[in-house]
């Protein structure tokens, strides 16, 4: 470990702290595979103090008792934070993700949109007053907090997936124990520096990371957590779920997917190419909506590849650190060598490999994988079926738009969806058949705090983002005034 490595603590109560039994988890820089940081191994005993912070913010001090006005002016404080720093968050989270740096510079400052979004929100919470056809009754509804939240965000875009979550739930007045990727932590602990110096009370936003056995089970198992918000695999969801079940905890889950990019005959073929290559080499592929099965109309098939395998030849793969690379590594060495063993198996199965499909031979160092591209003549291969968290796509062909609807739909997943056509009338039918949370036409991977995300079947439930996510970080309260000055008439029949 050399000497510019950087040491991280726990942000627990207001408070910086080593994990209680000294453990450290130590990050490699994807670029170099060299230690660049070290962070704490939270125990269950850390993890015990966060979530105990986190409810007695909630319930006691100046948290408990702020204004919703009051919480959006320090939500807006935090957002300002976040767009100074802006340059710094986004080398931190370069060197600990490999994801470019043109993009975590961008993506921060849409992080701060996000907190701005969510702080104009916090005080339009309402209830309502509600017309009982019942004489002498005053009914009324409270939104309240829904109490503890778990944030447990991974490590392809942390600080964005983080506001997603944070955002909402701070707007509702709740207090939220943040579980950091072990694979790339050091985001958020340099985020958790922002909400010391924004002046939120102790307790009210706690940082922690740890391995998933002990810290993760422990938080989403933990029995005064009211709320898990979750980003990740549908593994790892499954189990959330078990252990949220034994507290009857609410869930939120955001996963992965298989989304198609559908290409009709009529589209704008640069236009299109310009979405597949956004959707599948855009942060090396490390995207939840990833369009990884790309569907050719059989007419535009050969032009189409022919187009990507130029424009993949093109691709500067490099240091994420450098303002002409336009793909860095991927985040460990276990992801590649997910991508690579799929690749390789599929090929196996038949696939073609039109491009790509090793790591680059330029790069000695890092988690590099080249832009690849497979032909796959039906669906029956593992790179169609599996969501590969990699710079890779498979290529289908369509006679028809039925058969189109009918091989995107042909996933497990449902997160997101592309298409590209010049007909109206095409896009709007295309797009109500399509079995997924987000459809983009003749565009891709595009965000706005104001636009619902999610997914639906194995893709998870829940939105992020949105007015109706705020709602979800909160529960109603029925209040039943009675006016009359005379008690019940017969306290034994139900009014």
């Amino acid at each position: 470990m050399s000497k510019e490595t950087k040491k991280y603590r726990h942000y627990i109560n207001g408070e910086w702290c080593d994990a209680s039994d000294g453990g450290v988890i130590k990050t490699l820089n994807p670029t170099t595979e060299v230690v660049w940081a070290e962070a704490p191994a939270a125990t269950v005993e850390d993890v015990d103090r966060a979530v105990v912070a986190a409810k007695s913010a909630l319930y006691r001090g100046e948290w408990a008792t702020m204004t919703a006005s009051q919480r959006g002016k320090m939500i807006n404080r935090l957002a300002a934070l976040i767009r100074e720093n802006a340059p710094s968050l986004g080398i931190t989270e370069t060197i600990d993700s490999g994801k470019l740096l043109t993009e975590t510079r961008t993506q921060t400052t849409y992080v701060a949109d996000y907190y701005e979004y969510f702080a104009g929100l916090a005080d339009k919470l309402e209830g309502a007053t509600l017309p009982i056809d019942k004489p002498d009754m005053h009914v009324y509804t409270l939104r309240e907090p829904i109490g503890v939240v778990a944030a447990v965000v991974p490590w392809n875009a942390q600080m964005f997936l983080t506001a997603t979550k944070l955002g909402p739930a701070l707007a509702a007045g709740n207090t939220v124990v943040i579980k950091a990727s072990e694979d790339a932590p050091a985001p958020m602990f340099e985020f958790a520096k922002l909400v010391e110096q924004a002046g939120f009370p102790p307790g009210v936003v706690n940082v922690i990371t740890g391995h998933g056995e002990t810290c993760g089970r422990t938080l989403t198992s933990h029995p005064d957590v009211s709320r898990v918000a979750f980003t990740g695999g549908p593994a790892t969801a499954s189990r959330i779920i078990q252990n949220t079940a034994r507290n009857f905890a609410m869930v939120s889950l955001e996963l992965g997917g298989k989304s198609p990019i559908i290409v009709f005959a009529d589209a704008n073929i640069e236009g299109a190419v310009n979405g597949i290559i956004a959707g599948n080499f855009g942060a090396s592929g490390q995207s939840c909506v990833a369009g990884s099965r790309v569907i050719l109309h059989e007419s535009i098939h050969d032009q189409v590849v022919d187009m990507l395998i130029e424009r993949a030849k093109q691709v500067e793969v490099g240091n994420p650190l450098d303002e002409n690379t336009q793909m860095g590594p991927l985040a460990t060495s276990s992801q590649l060598e997910h991508v690579e063993s799929i690749v390789t198996r599929s090929c196996e199965q038949g696939a073609s490999l039109f491009h790509g499909g090793a790591r680059p031979a330029n790069q000695e160092r890092g988690y590099f994988f080249e832009p690849t591209i497979l032909g796959c003549p039906h669906h029956d291969f593992e790179s169609v079926d599996h969501e590969l968290f990699g710079p890779v796509m498979s290529v289908l062909k369509f006679k028809d738009p039925d058969q189109a609807i009918s091989i995107a739909n042909n996933t497990r997943f449902g997160l997101g969806a592309g298409i590209f056509t010049e007909s109206l009338s095409l896009s709007h039918w295309a797009s109500s058949r399509i079995r997924s949370g987000i459809v983009y036409v003749n565009t891709y991977r595009v965000i706005s705090p104001i636009a619902p995300f999610g997914g639906y079947a194995q893709s998870g439930y829940g939105r992020e983002a949105g007015s109706e996510s705020l709602l979800d970080y909160t529960r109603t309260k029925t209040v039943w005034v009675n006016t009359a000055d005379r008690p019940m008439s017969n306290p034994f029949i139900m009014r």
